[in-house]
């Protein structure tokens, strides 16, 4: 009878530990791709992650092909006219001021891009000479943050202005929520991101707030104040079934909410940030969580269901790197650092 309750003990512990034990995040290569000529502050994948953009405080936006960086990741990689293999496909040069985001139409070839010149420029990629937007939204504060409607038909700016701009891209009118709550003068919106079926989109702003927002009405029906303490909420996204949001702080946490109820659904500790604007990413799958840690400029991987810190990672970048980037398809990531460079990473095989 012993001997069975201590079986039965044994079995329930053993279920316990297994519960809680963490995946092991896999081993990846990495790859210097390109230099801007000034810091390197964000980046994008397409949402089909066949190709992904970086923007600098040059001006410049990059556009990558994702699979000529594979290409030119290969031992003696030349392309077919037997010369270097070079993943960079476009350069843009349209804007006034530092870019901010950057974000891809989900059907056609456009890239947008938001800047601190209070504009949002469209650029065609299909087109191999064009260097230029070929349309501009002329916004009234500083574009923080941009983010597409999954139609393609609607794209929200984060700006200086607390409140999200939504924009109509075919007649380029600009809406503003009509129960907006009432947002102090430190409400600036660091991050706005749609769902994936652009029911809701979020925030995440200065104040230190996450704010979850009716993608039809644009009615603000969940504020999260104090998501980050005092400090700067820094960036915010849906998971992919739009149940809970992945967000980011100057407190040096990373944090996930449930979107029904509002409630800290798990904490990930241990990487410190409290100086720049990064953001915590899932990886393709959603089984691990991606951030930085500034001091020790590295990057940090937690296991998204146990929130146990599984792998740190040196970036190889010279200087505090600034963005972190993941494909939405499959195991690889970008790093945008302060040193202009970018950093093109991938599952080893």
């Amino acid at each position: 009878m012993v001997q069975s309750q201590l079986l039965a003990l044994l079995l329930l512990i053993l279920v316990q530990e297994t519960k809680g034990s963490s995946k092991s995040f896999p081993k990846h290569e990495t790859r210097h791709l390109s230099e801007h000529k000034n810091i390197a502050r964000c980046a994008r994948f397409s949402p089909d992650g066949k190709f992904v953009a970086t923007g600098s405080s040059d001006t410049s936006i990059k556009l990558f092909e994702v699979a000529k960086i594979k290409q030119m990741m290969l031992p003696d990689a030349r392309d077919a006219r037997d010369g270097p293999v070079r993943p960079v496909i476009r350069t843009f040069y349209d804007h006034l001021q530092p870019i901010n985001d950057l974000d891809f139409h989900p059907q056609n070839t456009v890239l947008i891009s938001g800047s601190k010149d209070n504009t949002i420029k469209f650029f065609d990629f299909s087109k191999m000479t064009a260097k230029r937007a070929f349309r501009v939204i002329q916004d009234t504060h500083n574009v923080r943050s941009v983010s597409f409607h999954p139609s393609g038909d609607f794209l929200l700016a984060g700006t200086d202005h607390p409140i999200p701009h939504l924009y109509d891209i075919n007649t380029f009118q600009c809406y503003l929520s009509a129960n907006a709550p009432e947002i102090n003068d430190n409400g600036a919106i660091n991050q706005v991101r749609y769902s994936a079926t652009g029911g809701m989109y979020v925030t995440a702003s200065k104040d230190g707030t996450i704010r979850l927002w009716d993608g039809v009405t644009a009615n603000c029906v969940r504020s999260i104040a104090g998501a980050h303490g005092t400090a700067e909420a820094t960036s915010a996204n849906f998971t992919k079934d739009q149940r809970f949001v992945l967000s980011s702080g100057k407190d040096s946490t990373v944090k996930l909410w449930e979107v029904g109820t509002g409630k800290l659904v798990k904490q990930y500790l241990g990487a410190t940030h409290t100086q720049l604007r990064c953001q915590a990413v899932f990886n393709d799958t959603e089984e691990f969580v991606l951030s930085i840690d500034e001091p020790t400029n590295e990057i940090v991987i937690w296991d998204a269901l146990t929130a146990e810190k599984v792998a740190k990672w040196p970036s190889n970048h010279i200087g505090a790197f600034r963005w972190l980037e993941h494909s939405p398809t499959e195991a690889a990531y970008v790093t945008c650092g302060t040193d202009r460079s970018i950093r093109f990473w991938k599952e080893s095989l």
